[in-house]
C-alpha cells in the first residue's frame, strides 16, 4: 500500500502519542521534504519537532519529481498531493479541507487524522475515546458534531464486539 502524508495527520498523531499506529495500519509512510521542514519550524509543539528531527524508520522521505500545477494550497500540501499523484499512492493523509478537495480531484483517495484514529480503534491499537480526549485539547479543527458522531460510532462498534 503506498500512503503519503500532509504535515497535519503526523502533527496530531505524534502529540497524541500514537503515530506507532501509521506502520501498524499502512507499512511506510512517504512524505515530502516540506512537511519535515514544516514539522521542525519553531512554532511547532516540541514533541513534534523533537520527532521530526528523528523521524522514525518507517517515514520515508521523497522529493517530488514534479508540481502539480494549479493547486493553490502551501507547500506542504502541493508536495505531498504531487507525489501522491505521480506515485498513484492508495492513501493521502491529509486534514485540510481545500486540499482534500484537490487531491480528490486529481483522482486521490483522502483520509484524515479522524480516520486514522478510527481504523487504529478498530484494530484494537489504540482507545478512541482517550485519543479523542487529547484531540480535542489540541488546535485540532473538527465541528463538535464530527467529532461527537465520530465518539458514537467507535461506542457502536465496541458495543457490537461485546
Amino acid at each position: 500500500m503506498i500512503v503519503v502524508s500532509d504535515t497535519s495527520p503526523l502533527n496530531y498523531l505524534v502529540l497524541l502519542d500514537v503515530a506507532h499506529v501509521l506502520p501498524a495500519l499502512f507499512g511506510e509512510v512517504i512524505v515530502p521534504p516540506a512537511i519535515l521542514v514544516e514539522l521542525t519550524r519553531a512554532e511547532t509543539p516540541d514533541p513534534v519537532r523533537q520527532w521530526a528531527l528523528q523521524p522514525p524508520v518507517w517515514l520515508r522521505l521523497q522529493a517530488p519529481d514534479s508540481i502539480v500545477a494549479g493547486l493553490d494550497l502551501d507547500q506542504g500540501e502541493t508536495e505531498a498531493i504531487s507525489i501522491a499523484v505521480a506515485l498513484k499512492a492508495d492513501l493521502l493523509l491529509i486534514d485540510d479541507r481545500k486540499g482534500r478537495r484537490a487531491a480528490n480531484l486529481h483522482g486521490l483517495t483522502t483520509i484524515g487524522t479522524l480516520t486514522v484514529l478510527e481504523s487504529a480503534a478498530k484494530q484494537e491499537l489504540v482507545s478512541f475515546p482517550t485519543a479523542m480526549e487529547k484531540l480535542r485539547s489540541t488546535n485540532f479543527r473538527a465541528s463538535r458534531a464530527m467529532l461527537d458522531e465520530a465518539l458514537k460510532r467507535d461506542l457502536d462498534r465496541r458495543q457490537r464486539r461485546s
